[in-house]
């Protein structure tokens, strides 16, 4: 047996927690931790595994009451349904407890076995589902191709890495699929917590004098208004631009503005330069004189 986790404290939620409550816990914990966050470390990797595993279990009902039930066990084939052992049994014909356990085990799965020979071509499939953001936060309509079979589905709103849909009876022979969602990164639009994340770059000129650019979002570009002498690297905020949260709200986007050089200018905006140089009082390296108290 694998070593036991306890998947509550995996999420920090507490064992009587609601499914939003679980889902809400999972998607923190899985932005902070996703590979695409933290490229190259293997620790974030393997813990994002980890709260993904205990969100597969926790968010499904069934496996969820098995675990609540059987603690450690909860995974074992047959232990499930189990009956409690009669308190006049003999233990004594058994080594220690876990070859009473391994015998209870077997017996329970021997009994369990199933008898009709459709019901035992049944089984659940797993599949992975590579999304781009703009999919992963529209939802909606989706064509999945697995194998010769084509399946229209209907995905829900803001979905992220390591989340788990279960599509009922799209297994083999009945059973069930399961698709693991992995969202692909953005060229333009980067995920992080709640808040989307991109870089606008923008002239000297739009920097000094301001501006109005345009920003792609999730909903498509929308204007900014660029203030004047804003600095390079610096933040704005687009209020309610951001992911879908689980109270209906949205979070930011955040806009980081790069002011480029040109590379290429013309004689005549050499001259300007030139003219501004020599009338321009600025001066970045200039020490800054302290105030003694």
């Amino acid at each position: 047996m694998r070593n036991f986790r306890n998947y509550y404290q995996i999420l920090g939620v507490e064992r009587n927690a609601s499914p939003a409550a679980v889902k809400q816990a999972y998607r923190q914990l899985a932005r902070r931790y996703h590979p695409d966050v933290n490229p190259g470390d293997k620790q974030a990797e393997e813990q994002f595994k980890i709260i993904s595993e205990a969100y597969q279990v926790l968010s499904d009902p069934a496996k969820r009451a098995e675990y609540d039930r059987f603690g450690q066990y909860w995974q074992q084939k047959g232990f499930q349904g189990a009956s409690p052992a009669r308190s006049d049994f003999d233990y004594s014909r058994f080594a220690d407890f876990q070859d009473f356990l391994d015998q209870l085990l077997l017996r329970f799965t021997r009994r369990n076995e199933p008898r009709s020979e459709t019901w035992d071509q049944r089984a659940d499939i797993e599949a992975r589902l590579n999304l781009s953001l703009q999919q992963a936060y529209k939802g909606g309509r989706h064509r999945l191709s697995l194998g010769e079979r084509t399946l229209e589905i209907n995905l829900p709103p803001g979905m992220v890495t390591g989340q788990r849909l279960r599509l009922r009876h799209q297994g083999e022979n009945g059973g069930d699929l399961y698709l693991h969602i992995h969202v692909t990164p953005d060229e333009q639009l980067r995920l992080e917590g709640d808040d989307i994340h991109c870089t606008v770059p923008i002239t000297p000129s739009e920097a000094i004098l301001g501006a109005h650019v345009q920003v792609p979002t999730l909903d498509g570009p929308v204007k900014m208004v660029i203030p004047p002498r804003v600095q390079n690297h610096q933040r704005l905020r687009l209020p309610g631009r951001g992911y879908p949260r689980e109270d209906q709200t949205r979070g930011d986007q955040i806009v980081e503005l790069l002011v480029q050089v040109p590379t290429e200018l013309t004689p005549q905006e050499l001259q300007l330069y030139e003219q501004i140089r020599k009338i321009e009082r600025f001066n970045p390296r200039k020490p800054t004189v302290s105030v003694k108290s």
